[in-house]
């Protein structure tokens, strides 16, 4: 069982074992780096990598979406620089792998699309962010770019959620119909800071949370630790100002995922009684909370309730419509699916939706994906998601073992992953640029561990790292 389990997560795959087999990848690699070798600029590659992702993450809030594809365009330039001109083949780990069959098959289907030219601009949407993905898994092998670029985003997240605390407190008027005007919740203010719509805010804050949770932990100094606490603070209370149920949904899952994560992280400094009922009591006193929340705060519960209202809510029952022509779309060409990007989507839909009802979107990033890859590109995702998550708790299992602080990140990257997938189970803002960028960011960080836990390991327990200033 181990054996299967192991061969399905591509566990002890070693793909330099295939490059250094490449008669064509040696010549060119060869002849780079020697060109790389005398070039004094190259030298700083993964400072310069690091600038251009720092770049993307800095202004991925406050500019529009070419600017951004401009920059994810540089970055994969660079990328291949990079990777052709490097003497080693660490980069490359199974999740690589995955990442190139989900691209292959989107290709397919983009060849496959009824409106081929739509798909082909999905197509290069989906490129670049995976270009962004395969640099920023090269570059944040180095623990201390991985923790800067953290930060910078970190920092960026905190000043976009001051701006969204600012709007609640100026009861800002809402750019569009976000609330059931029937409903109890009509004139209650959302935030939506600088990005434009409250549920982009809160899937771009999801991963802010869990990172600064963990930033807590794996910043050294108590001014670190103390702005660590601020932004998460600050970021938590935006999220609340969102009104975004599904990023509030998220949330749930991300603490849920946090605790557990990081219960196996100390479990085997705890005593035999904390180490069995320590995570019980943790998550029965965060569902405690939640449920009192609930009762307490009128406001609160009107909108967590309405998650429950079925079509009485306007806003689930205008996904519940979409999502039955979604499914339409899907029965006629379950394989391969329309092509990838919302613009075939845009073209598609039209043709299978009830009157009143257009949307740019399925909705929801599971049907989303099976009506943009079908059947086959949807059993890829999950195949890719499967192994991210076994090689990210197999390297920090290895960095626990190790006592290593570096593996706060590599949690806040999981945890974070699982928060913007519970979100993505009801809305579509993970193909918006500020939020899709994060989720291959959160990839790149647990690819960047594949071969760096020997390297970056010390010597220390977490206690005294948690003690030094």
């Amino acid at each position: 069982m181990n054996s299967v389990l192991q061969k399905l997560t591509l566990t002890n795959l070693s793909l330099s074992q295939w490059l250094n087999a490449s008669y064509f990848y040696h010549l060119l690699s060869n002849f780079i780096h020697n060109w790389r070798q005398g070039s004094w600029l190259m030298q700083w590659g993964e400072s310069l990598g690091f600038l251009l992702l720092a770049i993307v993450f800095s202004l991925a809030p406050y500019v529009n979406t070419a600017l951004i594809g401009l920059l994810l365009f540089a970055c994969g330039c660079f990328w291949v620089l990079l990777t052709i001109s490097d003497s080693t083949e660490e980069y490359l780990t199974p999740i690589h792998l995955l990442i190139l069959v989900y691209w292959g098959i989107a290709t397919f289907a983009m060849v496959a699309s009824p409106a081929k030219m739509a798909a082909f601009s999905g197509w290069i949407k989906l490129t670049l962010y995976l270009l962004l993905f395969a640099l920023g898994s090269f570059v944040l092998r180095s623990p201390q770019l991985r923790s800067r670029l953290i930060t910078v985003y970190l920092l960026v997240s905190l000043i976009v959620s001051f701006y969204g605390i600012r709007q609640w407190i100026d009861q800002i008027e809402p750019l569009a119909t976000w609330n059931d005007p029937t409903s109890t919740q009509a004139n209650v203010t959302r935030v939506y800071s600088y990005l434009g719509n409250p549920n982009l805010l809160g899937g771009y804050l999801l991963p802010a949370i869990a990172l600064s949770f963990v930033a807590i932990l794996a910043w050294r100094s108590w001014a670190q630790k103390s702005l660590a606490v601020t932004i998460l603070l600050v970021n938590c209370a935006c999220l609340r100002y969102t009104g975004s149920r599904g990023s509030w949904i998220g949330f749930v899952a991300l603490i849920f995922a946090m605790l557990i994560l990081t219960w196996y992280w100390w479990s085997i400094y705890l005593p035999r009684f904390w180490r069995t009922w320590s995570l019980p009591i943790a998550v029965g006193g965060f569902a405690g909370l939640l449920i009192l929340a609930v009762v307490l705060l009128e406001p609160l519960r009107d909108r967590v309730f309405s998650i429950f209202a079925g079509r009485q809510d306007s806003s689930n029952n205008f996904r519940m419509n979409v999502w039955l022509s979604v499914f339409e779309m899907i029965r006629d060409r379950p394989i391969l699916g329309i092509g990838p990007g919302n613009d075939v989507f845009n073209k598609i839909y039209p043709l299978y939706q009830r009157p009143l009802y257009s949307a740019l979107s399925a909705y929801s990033v599971p049907l989303e994906i099976i009506v943009e890859t079908g059947i086959i590109g949807f059993t890829a995702f999950l195949w890719l998601l499967l192994v991210n998550f076994s090689q990210g708790v197999l390297q920090l299992k290895r960095l626990r073992d190790a006592s290593n602080y570096q593996g706060y990140w590599l949690m806040g990257a999981m945890v974070a992953m699982v928060g913007l997938m519970a979100h993505g189970l009801v809305d579509t803002v993970w193909y918006r640029p500020q939020i899709n960028t994060l989720w291959w960011l959160m990839v790149a960080v647990i690819a960047s561990y594949y071969n760096t836990v020997a390297s970056d390991a010390k010597p220390s327990s977490p206690t005294t790292d948690l003690n030094k200033d």
